[in-house]
C-alpha cells in the first residue's frame, strides 16, 4: 500500500477545518499537518514576505516527508505564492480561495461580505474572483487578525468573549449597505473554527461558507486511483516553532487525528 501522506500547510491551526473536511472524505488518508508557528501570523506581513517565506519552507517540507500531495491550507499563503510553489514542485499543490462563487449562488439579496486576514482581502486575485463569479453582487470585504486570534485561542481551550465575535462582524455589517449582506464568506481556513460565535455575534441570521468541501473533493480527485494504507496511522502535527503553548492544543488536534506533534 502506498504510505504516502498528504500534507497540509497553515501558518497556524486554520487549516484544521480544510483537514475536517478532507478526513470525512477519505479516512484513510495518511496526513501530516504543518503549521508554520515560527511564521504566524501570516495575514499581518507582506505581500512580498509571504512570497519568499512559503514556497521555501514547502521545499524543504516536500523533501522531507516525501507527500503524494500538497495542500496549502491559508487563503493568504495561496492567493500570494500558490503559482510560485506550483512551478519549484513537481507534485500536485492544491490551494485554498476564497468562496466566492459559492457565495454569490446562494445569496438572495446580492450583497456578500468576505471576511479575511487584512493580507487576503486586498489580493487583486480576490478582485479577479469577484469580478468573474458575482459580478452582479456587491462584495463588501473586512480584514481581521483579531479573528484569527480568537480561533487559535479557542483551540488551546481558552475562554473568547463574544463581544469580540460582534466587533469584528460590524467591520463588514458596519459598511455602506453591510445591512444587506446574507451571505459571508469565511475567507481565512481559521475562520470557521469559530462560525458558531460568528452566527450567534451577527445582527441577524446569514449562511457562512468556505473552501473546505470543494477542496476536499479536488484531493478526492487528484488521488483518484491511488491506494491508500488499510489504517491512516497515526497522523502527525508539525510545528516550526515550538513552545509550551502547542502542548496545549493537544486534545484539539487528536480530535482531527493528529495524535503525533513533532517541531521541524
Amino acid at each position: 500500500m502506498d504510505q504516502r501522506p498528504v500534507l497540509f500547510f497553515d501558518s497556524g491551526v486554520g487549516g484544521l477545518s480544510v483537514l475536517g473536511a478532507a478526513r470525512a472524505r477519505l479516512p484513510q488518508m495518511p496526513v501530516v499537518y504543518v503549521a508554520d508557528s515560527a511564521g504566524f501570523p501570516y495575514g499581518t506581513k507582506t505581500e512580498r514576505e509571504i512570497a519568499a517565506r512559503v514556497p521555501a519552507l514547502l521545499g524543504r517540507l516536500a523533501e522531507r516527508y516525501q507527500p503524494r500531495l500538497i495542500v496549502i491550507a491559508c487563503n493568504t499563503a495561496s492567493t500570494i505564492a500558490l503559482a510560485t510553489v506550483r512551478e519549484a514542485l513537481d507534485l500536485p499543490v492544491v490551494g485554498t480561495v476564497p468562496a466566492i462563487k459559492p457565495a454569490a449562488l446562494l445569496s438572495q439579496t446580492r450583497v456578500i461580505g468576505v471576511l479575511g486576514t487584512d493580507a487576503t482581502v486586498r489580493q487583486p486575485y480576490v478582485d479577479d474572483l469577484a469580478a468573474r463569479f458575482a459580478g452582479d453582487c456587491t462584495v463588501l470585504r473586512h480584514g481581521s487578525a483579531e479573528l484569527v486570534a480568537l480561533a487559535e485561542a479557542k483551540l488551546h481551550g481558552a475562554p473568547t468573549d463574544p463581544a469580540r465575535y460582534a466587533a469584528i462582524l460590524d467591520g463588514l455589517f458596519g459598511q455602506k449597505g453591510g445591512a444587506r449582506i446574507d451571505t459571508i464568506v469565511n475567507a481565512c481556513t481559521h475562520f470557521p473554527l469559530v462560525v458558531d460565535e460568528l452566527a450567534a455575534a451577527a445582527p441577524h441570521p446569514v449562511r457562512f461558507v468556505d473552501g473546505s468541501a470543494g477542496i476536499a473533493r479536488r484531493i478526492a480527485h487528484l488521488t483518484e486511483g491511488q491506494s491508500w494504507p488499510d489504517s491512516p496511522g497515526e497522523g502527525r502535527a508539525v510545528f516550526t516553532a515550538r513552545d509550551a503553548g502547542i502542548d496545549r492544543l493537544a486534545p484539539a488536534l487528536a480530535g482531527f487525528g493528529l495524535t503525533r506533534l513533532d517541531a521541524l
